[in-house]
């Protein structure tokens, strides 16, 4: 008799990144009706009225418009739209808020890149995190800082990969600051991602996936994902694992593909 796999986490789907033949709202609900949890990106462009009422639980959403970590004008407008988002979080109930190292462009870009990072740019940006914990603990959300690829994706970012994202993190040492991290860029990066979830623990504040190479579901490239999923039971994690990746082919297949990798 086989035995019923069950998911430890919770697992949560990126809209914007499968049934790319629908409407965003279509998408939405495709995703809640087969039972996962649901992402988003820019909520400037989005529905939200009608986000709020579809009955999806919301786990992560863009938590800035526009800014950077660095500059003393572009924090202010890190800060300012960093605070427009929670309200908007607030109406979705969703409970935590992305961050990247710098803002990013419609490529995933940075808009400001960097081409080497200073001692004083990271102690500038150890004080605007500061000021998004404590916008985080004021509005009872948290903010996500996501590491990211510099090698294919995001050329530039500064603060990208994940030993720099989580020393930023442990040096703020917030319940409302932790780390997103994003295994996909990771593995691209970095590697060796089991033991740099250990090194992580209790900084992280959720779990991104997506195969290498080519960005797709779990199961499509070289990343042993049930491995992955052993690893972070074994360390006590029982919080949102969010696959951000495109569908290989059918978008439920891609799905059912990921709840499977993280089944125990």
């Amino acid at each position: 008799m086989s035995r019923i796999m069950t998911s430890p986490f919770q697992l949560s789907v990126c809209a914007e990144m499968v049934f790319q033949e629908l409407p965003f709202i279509e998408r939405v609900k495709r995703i809640h009706d087969a039972g996962f949890c649901v992402e988003i990106w820019d909520w400037t462009k989005k529905d939200i009225d009608a986000l709020a009422s579809s009955g999806a639980k919301f786990t992560s959403m863009t938590g800035y418009i526009s800014g950077n970590l660095l500059d003393d004008k572009e924090i202010d407008n890190l800060l300012s739209s960093a605070e427009e988002s929670v309200a908007v979080a607030e109406r979705l109930n969703c409970s935590a808020l992305n961050l990247h190292g710098t803002g990013l462009d419609n490529k995933g870009l940075p808009v400001k890149p960097v081409e080497k990072v200073t001692g004083e740019m990271w102690l500038k940006a150890q004080d605007t995190l500061r000021s998004i914990a404590r916008l985080g603990e004021k509005y009872q959300r948290v903010f996500l800082l996501e590491n990211l690829n510099t090698e294919v994706d995001h050329p530039g970012t500064p603060f990208a990969r994940a030993a720099d994202t989580l020393a930023l993190i442990e040096s703020i040492n917030s319940p409302w600051l932790k780390m997103n991290l994003d295994l996909y860029h990771a593995q691209i990066g970095e590697g060796n991602l089991i033991e740099l979830i250990r090194r992580a623990g209790r900084h992280i504040g959720e779990i991104q996936v997506a195969d290498v190479p080519g960005r797709q579901e779990p199961g499509t490239g070289e990343i042993n994902y049930p491995a992955i999923a052993r690893a972070l039971h074994a360390q006590g994690y029982s919080g949102v694992v969010g696959m951000e990746a495109w569908a290989s082919a059918d978008s439920l297949l891609a799905m059912e593909r990921f709840r499977h990798a993280f089944s125990l």
